[in-house]
């Protein structure tokens, strides 16, 4: 696409010619760019971004509300009357809106009445989208009615990030900028997103849980393109099921950077969540390999095969094949249909006896990054593309099951009941109130089951799980003392019986000083603060940081930053800062790798 703006005019420019050539950039508000003329000059696009966004955050409440309903309704008024702004008519068109049914169009209408009436100001929607080239209505008409159920504060916020992005896109209309890599890396992730766990493909969601046909053609995909696009020079899947590429540094014996995450899925997933962290090092290789360039130091990527534990209890089978710490034990455990995990890697090809072998020296490696969508609101609240990760909070999952009387529920006097259900909500309750004493400690029950309930019976019996983690292993270990002691007050109060297992303890694991200062230094060059935060999820890191230093780069994440859930999401603009902050590391790395 053709430049019409570049940085050296705008930092040279008068307040005046500053305001005037960005014109468009937010609709029908000058003021925000006049503002931002104060911040110059910019050192990158993504700086100038930045300014723009401050202007717009230390802006009144009364100003924020005016530019949201400076916006035109999509597929409203403005839009059959044809007077809608050069920049907003090519991006409805882009999106198919001058072109909708009869019925879309009113069903449209019908949606921006009813926002208009619950919020008081138009819908706002990126609608170019995630990759820049349009969204389809079958999506916008989606997003308009999941929307329409957000409280109106949450929903405010949502409108002014719709809008940075429809910025962003402009400015990389006029700057005549395209986030290469980041497309890249997008159209990757939705290629392997076509794979999905039978039961749920067929309703259109992506669930991909260990050694299923699905996960071993995520593999497969993945082994294809690091062989054939992206130039690595040894590409194998190992006994664990891991797909790992290595890249020769400019001697074949010098010392690797180890990256990558996992490949595997939770149930009806998104499409981020783990995956990012194996294709935007695959996409540095394959710049690499293309410019026939060798670093002073290897890469080895690393797609490990599972960190979700959503078919077997255990977890961090990948990861944990390569610190020494899997657990033989492990394969004979059972999935739900009485699979052990010793027969599906036997029936994936795979030989159990040669994960022993996998275990890494440290003396072989610099150290172990990885990069991940943030999987959290954080980023996205603060209009922050990239987050410098901390620490990765340490952890504890607990499955149980209490047990007490079914009984008629008609004829049991509430007084001689022994209700199990009752008993897990008060632990329920008991968990919210720990989690919340305490900064960056959460506790979650997220799995909780009446097996065989019925509508008229006292439950008998009631399924658990526990979730405990914190920035800290002591702040962990005292809630979870804690919960388990009320777990035990309240069976003994209430006369059922309980038994609860651990399957889950992980230790927190802070990023080393020099290596996150790496990270800071990466996201610095870009023109981009470095926001500093830990990690509430667990990571593969966590795992490596047993035997290498780590440290970690997040990613923002769309939709107020949600995972684990099919609305996961981030922008090919996001994902192509994220490929330049690790060749940053990297060029740091090549010049000083101590």
């Amino acid at each position: 696409m053709a430049a019409t703006l570049n940085l050296d005019h705008l930092n040279t420019a008068s307040r005046a010619d500053f305001t005037r050539l960005l014109d468009g950039i937010y609709e029908h508000s000058p003021w925000i760019a006049e503002r931002a003329w104060d911040a110059r000059p910019f050192a990158t696009l993504e700086a100038l971004k930045q300014a723009l966004v401050a202007a717009l955050r230390a802006s009144t409440r009364e100003e924020q509300l005016g530019l949201i309903r400076a916006h035109p309704e999509l597929a409203g008024k403005a839009m059959v009357a044809r007077t809608l702004t050069a920049e907003s008519t090519n991006e409805q068109g882009k999106a198919g809106l001058t072109h909708c049914t009869p019925e879309e169009f009113a069903r449209i209408q019908q949606l921006n009445a009813g926002y208009n009436e619950k919020f008081g100001f138009p819908f706002i929607l990126a609608v170019r989208g995630p990759r820049g080239v349009g969204l389809d209505k079958r999506q916008i008409i989606a997003a308009f009615e999941r929307r329409l159920q957000h409280h109106p504060d949450f929903e405010f916020a949502e409108a002014l990030r719709n809008i940075h992005r429809i910025a962003e896109i402009r400015l990389a209309d006029k700057f005549g900028v395209e986030p290469v890599l980041g497309h890249q890396v997008w159209d990757w992730a939705e290629q392997l997103a076509a794979h999905s766990d039978p039961g749920y493909a067929e309703r259109g969601e992506l669930t991909v849980t260990y050694l299923t046909d699905a996960h071993r053609a995520v593999a497969q995909q993945l082994v294809h393109w690091m062989r054939e696009d992206c130039g690595f020079d040894e590409v194998h899947i190992d006994a664990v099921g891991n797909v790992v590429g290595v890249y020769h540094g400019q001697s074949p014996d010098a010392p690797r950077l180890m990256t990558g995450s996992h490949y595997d899925t939770v149930r009806n997933a998104g499409k981020y969540d783990g995956r990012l962290g194996i294709l935007v090092p695959m996409a540095c290789v394959r710049e690499l390999s293309s410019a026939g360039r060798r670093l002073p130091f290897g890469l080895e990527v690393v797609g490990f095969s599972e960190e979700e534990g959503q078919r077997y209890k255990a977890v961090f089978l990948g990861s944990g094949a390569l610190t020494g710490d899997f657990d033989p034990a492990w394969l004979e455990q059972r999935d739900a249909a009485g699979i052990t995990m010793r027969e599906a890697m036997a029936h994936a090809g795979l030989d159990a006896a040669g994960i022993a072998q996998l275990e890494r020296d440290p003396s072989h490696y610099l150290g172990f990054v990885e990069v991940h969508i943030e999987q959290g609101p954080v980023l996205n609240a603060m209009d922050l593309p990239l987050g410098v990760v901390t620490s990765i909070n340490g952890s504890a999952r607990f499955l149980g099951e209490i047990t007490g009387m079914a009984s008629h529920a008609g004829t049991t006097p509430m007084g001689s009941r022994r209700d199990a259900a009752a008993a897990v909500a008060e632990l329920v309750l008991c968990m919210e109130r720990r989690g919340s004493t305490e900064p960056d400690l959460v506790a979650t029950v997220g799995m909780l089951e009446v097996p065989s309930g019925s509508i008229n019976v006292v439950p008998g019996r009631a399924r658990f799980s526990l979730d405990i983690r914190a920035t800290t292993d002591p702040v962990r270990d005292a809630c979870i003392a804690d919960v388990l002691a009320e777990l035990d007050a309240i069976c003994k109060r209430r006369g059922v019986a309980y038994r609860v297992e651990e399957t889950v303890r992980v230790s927190a694991s802070p990023s080393h000083p020099a290596w996150q200062a790496r990270w800071e230094q990466a996201v610095h060059a870009l023109g981009l603060p470095a926001h500093r935060m830990p990690s509430g999820a667990g990571h593969d890191a966590m795992k490596l940081h047993a035997i290498l230093p780590q440290a970690m780069l997040f990613t923002r994440g769309e939709n107020a930053g949600i995972s684990h859930n099919p609305l996961e999401s981030s922008t090919s603009h996001d994902i192509d800062l994220t490929v330049r902050a690790f060749q940053h590391l990297l060029e740091q790395l090549s010049q000083d790798p101590a």
